[in-house]
C-alpha cells in the first residue's frame, strides 16, 4: 500500500526500513525522519504523517528498546509546568492613547 504519494514510499519500504535500521543498532529510535533518510527521500507535503507513523506503530521491530524505556518521564518527574511561563504568546503592548 502506498503511504507517501508524493515520495513513492510504500508500508512495504517502511517496514524493510525500520528492520535495517533495528538491525544495524538495536537501541536506535526510530523517527519517521529517520525513515525518510533510510530511504533516500523528504518529507514534501506532510499529509501522508499519520498514516505514516500508523505504519510505523504496526511494524513488529519498532518497541523501544528496554534500556530506553521510562528515560523521559524520570527526567521530567516533579516539574508540572515543564519550565514554561504562564503563558506562550508574546504580550502585546497596547498603543498610547
Amino acid at each position: 500500500m502506498i503511504i507517501c504519494h508524493c515520495t513513492g514510499i510504500t508500508d512495504h519500504e517502511i517496514h524493510a526500513a525500520v528492520d535495517w535500521m533495528r538491525a544495524a543498532d538495536a537501541q536506535t529510535l526510530i523517527t519517521p525522519g529517520k525513515v525518510y533518510r533510510a530511504l533516500g527521500k523528504r518529507p514534501d507535503c506532510g499529509g501522508c504523517l499519520p498514516l505514516f507513523i500508523a505504519t510505523l506503530a504496526s511494524c513488529d521491530t519498532m518497541e523501544v528498546p528496554m534500556q530506553l524505556r521510562g528515560l523521559q518521564r524520570a527526567t521530567t518527574q516533579g516539574k508540572a509546568d515543564e519550565g514554561r511561563h504562564q503563558s506562550h504568546r508574546v504580550p502585546q503592548q497596547r498603543a498610547a492613547e
